[in-house]
């Protein structure tokens, strides 16, 4: 959508987790160990592959990652994977994984920040309905980037699109790593991969106050110890946020 902004460009333009960068690795290290629990090799276990590969982007240590790797069977015996789904400001569609060691306490943290925005917890697939899982894959644009597209495409991508960041990339999720060799084969620039929950439909705001409104509340969710993503259907028209 040309000349609007979703909540993943919006997060890189505005550096959320970089002002925390402790916080990030810790979080990091927790999807390590969450992935780990299926297999500690991340040649046979594509999750923890592109938890390592996050991890590295984001230039957290080997020592970090390769300890992350060995709580598994410890620290992360006791930790539990949650999906909340609601509606924060302006209407939009929010799902927000969790990994946690206390349903509970984190089940009334996440309600809580819902309605102090003015929003609303739902029930399962309320909101995921209007998701779908995929490989998410940012590429470093060219000058060229028509060339680089139809590179891609050759290469069996079908969704690739021409962003400020670069060119977006969706693919089924258990093809990530495969897709990402094959532009790293290629002389493509990866900047980022990730594992994604990618709306069908967006919710358009155009009021500056509302949209202000959504990206803080968005913002106040990802820095929660236990919350692991966060996902939304936002959308903001370019010419808003300039003014935001």
């Amino acid at each position: 959508m040309s000349g609007h902004s979703h909540f993943a460009t919006i997060k890189r333009q505005k550096a959320v987790n970089d002002a925390a960068k402790g916080n990030l690795f810790s979080k990091l290290a927790r999807a390590i160990m969450v992935a780990a629990k299926g297999g500690a090799d991340p040649d046979m276990n594509f999750k923890l592959r592109v938890e390592i590969d996050k991890a590295r982007a984001a230039s957290m240590p080997k020592e970090n990652i390769d300890r992350a790797i060995a709580k598994a069977t410890t620290e992360a015996a006791n930790l539990i994977e949650i999906v909340y789904e609601g509606f924060g400001p302006g209407g939009i569609g929010v799902i927000i994984n969790v990994t946690t060691d206390n349903k509970n306490r984190s089940a009334q943290e996440i309600k809580n920040l819902f309605e102090r925005a003015g929003g609303s917890m739902a029930g399962p697939g309320a909101v995921s309905f209007n998701f779908e899982s995929k490989g998410y894959i940012l590429v470093k644009k060219s000058e060229d980037s028509e060339t680089q597209m139809l590179t891609m495409i050759d290469l069996g991508v079908e969704d690739v699109s021409d962003t400020n960041d670069g060119i977006e990339v969706y693919v089924a999720p258990e093809k990530l790593n495969e897709q990402r060799k094959k532009f790293e084969e290629s002389g493509f620039e990866i900047i980022e991969t990730e594992l994604v929950m990618k709306p069908k439909n967006f919710q358009t705001i155009t009021d500056a106050a509302v949209a202000t409104k959504a990206i803080t509340f968005l913002e106040t969710v990802e820095e929660q110890d236990d919350v692991a993503k966060v996902f939304s259907n936002l959308d903001i028209p370019d010419s808003v946020m300039q003014n935001l």
